[in-house]
């Protein structure tokens, strides 16, 4: 790629970064079914996971590169730290895309290298141009970044970005963080590296931030005044800690505030081009694909994408509304593709038609999981006389997130109300064993049914979340249920739908359970915080 494109290229970091959220992992056909829909919506880059972490991690990785990664698609990458074992598999991972990356990085900051590396800068200045000149052996596109750039001396950051374009990275990542920086500083930082990296003209800047501060995509925005031309950030901002800056947010910034933009691209200010390649009418659809299968839950206040974005309570604001939206909307709502939802579907509705909705809906879904989700489509459509998009998303939803279970829920049943003590009859079966049976009473029904599922699972755990939401209007709205589970340190999330929130709940449980299981099957590293020892020396 060119130094300028001209344009904001948009790299998703969803699939890792955003899978780093608490709770938030995903399986490999969870990744895939947002790989695809990243695809439609239009990014540059799809960063697909950190292939040295696991075999799953390694897996989903190269499934995406060989599915997603086509001729006309986005460019497929791989996170790797630097050490020849983590290029190697990453390289190994995004083989089978046309068009590929390995993303690799180490640490700039004095206290990372101090207390995490324990390497002086001198160490770090060897260890650079080697590992890129790796990378760049592997693949023809090559990024790389120096992690908490926003905390580090900028003449030592100048040195290293220096080296690593000569050694043959085409993108210098500048990222912060730890959501450390101001706009301004930000700003100024990106300005700086301009003005005294010799080479580079030879290399994109990009920027990557989290949300720390509630400051990311501001600083993103003031970055893009400063020559930054690749924005690295997550779909509903989702990420470690307070998350990343949100994808949605700055393409729609660049979107309504073109006219102020476009100069910092030598643009007249009423040139129309857009700042992105981003179909924006794919934004909502997006959004909560991810928000279902992640589990996060997206807040009615969220900019763009959350459920009072376009909502106006104030009679005053009404009353303006009404007589031209302009008055209290910046945003056209069809523009994010948020239109009414479409009650074209009903208890007469074909397999055929329900397929075509959930294709629409970014759902690519195997013949035998369709199966399932046209059950369920015909159990709800018998209890609703009209199912909407959102309904159909809330059935599905489960389809990819469950795809090999140790636990199956059979049976629920509970009994209360104000002279009874509530209480839960669940039945559980395991895989190859038989079905198990247990009763509890709780405080509620749903305190109830999590008691008897805990007895049942035999697993340490401690329920910390809990929550459920209306998909739609009506006294026949399906529920959706978000449960959150602690064991060891980490949380495990679960999701489900139904019209009956108690069986939703117990669903969830079970969800969340088996995602608890699965991971204890499979060793996983973290890209930042787990060293590893490669060629005798102990990279980040």
């Amino acid at each position: 790629m060119a130094k300028d494109p001209g344009r904001v290229l948009i790299f998703d970091t969803t699939l890792r970064d955003g899978e780093q959220s608490p709770g938030a992992s995903l399986n490999l056909e969870e990744k895939l079914a947002i790989a695809q829909q990243l695809a439609r919506l239009g990014v540059d880059v799809i960063e697909a996971g950190f292939p040295f972490a696991s075999q799953g991690d390694f897996a989903a990785v190269q499934k995406i590169a060989e599915i997603v990664g086509g001729d006309e698609g986005p460019v497929i990458c791989g996170l790797a730290r630097a050490s020849k074992a983590d290029i190697q598999a990453c390289g190994e991972a995004i083989l089978p895309a046309p068009k590929k990356r390995i993303h690799t990085f180490i640490a700039t900051s004095d206290i990372h290298l101090e207390h995490k590396l324990r390497k002086t800068r001198k160490e770090v200045l060897e260890i650079v141009p080697e590992m890129v000149q790796f990378a760049r052996s592997l693949v023809d596109d090559v990024e790389f970044s120096c992690e908490d750039a926003g905390r580090s001396d900028p003449e030592f950051l100048f040195e290293v970005i220096e080296q690593a374009i000569a050694a043959g990275a085409g993108t210098i990542n500048i990222p912060d963080t730890v959501g450390y920086t101001t706009p301004s500083e930000f700003g100024e930082l990106i300005s700086l590296i301009n003005k005294n990296v010799p080479n580079i003209n030879e290399a994109i800047l990009s920027v990557h931030g989290h949300n720390d501060l509630g400051l990311a995509v501001a600083n993103f925005l003031e970055a893009v005044k400063s020559g930054a031309r690749q924005l690295e950030c997550t779909i509903n901002g989702i990420g470690e800690r307070a998350g990343n800056a949100a994808l949605e947010e700055l393409v729609m910034g660049l979107h309504v505030r073109r006219s102020y933009f476009n100069p910092y691209f030598g643009r007249e200010p009423d040139c129309p081009t857009p700042l992105t390649a981003v179909r924006t009418e794919e934004i909502t659809k997006t959004s909560r694909l991810v928000s279902n299968l992640t589990g996060m839950v997206v807040q009615p206040n969220k900019a763009i994408v959350g459920a009072n974005a376009f909502a106006h309570e104030s009679g005053i604001h009404q009353d303006g509304v009404l007589k031209n939206r302009l008055t209290y909307e910046i945003v056209d709502a069809r523009t994010i593709g948020l239109n009414k939802n479409r009650i074209s579907l009903g208890k007469l509705s074909g397999r055929s038609a329900v397929r075509a909705r959930l294709e629409e809906l970014g759902y690519d879904l195997n013949r035998e999981d369709l199966n399932e989700a046209f059950t369920r489509f015909k159990e709800l459509a018998d209890r609703k006389r009209d199912i909407s998009d959102r309904d159909l998303e809330a059935i599905v939803s489960e389809q990819v997130q469950q795809p090999e279970s140790r636990f199956q829920l059979r049976h629920v049943q509970v009994s209360c109300g104000t002279s009874l003590k509530p209480t839960a009859t669940i039945t559980l079966s395991e895989q190859g064993g038989e079905e198990q049976t247990a009763v509890s009473i709780g405080t509620g029904p749903v305190d109830a049914v999590c008691r008897a599922l805990h007895i049942l699972c035999g697993e340490s755990n401690e329920l910390v979340e809990f929550s459920v939401k209306s998909v739609t209007e009506g006294i026949d709205a399906i529920g959706e249920v978000t449960i959150r589970l602690r064991s060891e340190g980490k949380l495990y999330s679960g999701h489900s739908a139904d019209t009956d929130v108690v069986v939703a709940s117990a669903q969830a449980y079970v969800n969340a359970l088996n995602r608890l299981l699965d991971s204890q099957l499979k060793a996983s590293i973290h890209p930042q915080k787990d060293e590893v020892k490669a060629e005798g020396i102990a990279r980040i």
